[in-house]
């Protein structure tokens, strides 16, 4: 039987709170967000530098659109008219991984708390 189905393998343990709290790879795709946000500023600053500079007419109009257009891609939460999927943009994409952060330390902190009162518990009734 071992031939036809193989040997079980050892599965590995089930990450801990910890281990999802580690906060090195949420904190590097949070960085990596904030510096397409910020790519993203420099392009708006130098579209704005460029609409002053041009005079009214269709080329301005063109540079606002685009203006619009990167402005769109930092910071609106839009919905899809094609798909009905809403798509977070850059900026939601970042507060969506800070709140990860704020949430996963808020369930270790509730964990330490518990093995606490059970530590006390323990004590109290010894």
């Amino acid at each position: 039987m071992k031939r036809v189905f193989g040997v079980k393998k050892d599965k590995e343990p089930p990450p801990s709170i910890n281990d999802a709290s580690d906060r090195v790879e949420i904190n590097k795709r949070g960085e990596t967000v904030d510096e397409k946000i910020k790519r993203l500023d420099v392009e708006l600053s130098r579209y704005k530098e460029q609409i002053k500079k041009t005079r009214p007419g269709p080329a301005q109009e063109a540079v606002k659109a685009r203006a619009m257009r990167v402005l769109k891609q930092k910071r609106i939460r839009t919905t899809s008219k094609y798909t009905g999927c809403v798509l977070e943009r850059y900026e939601g994409q970042r507060d969506m991984l800070y709140n990860q952060t704020f949430n996963l330390d808020q369930v270790s902190f509730a964990a330490e708390g518990i093995k606490d009162a059970q530590q006390t518990l323990f004590i109290i009734e010894n």
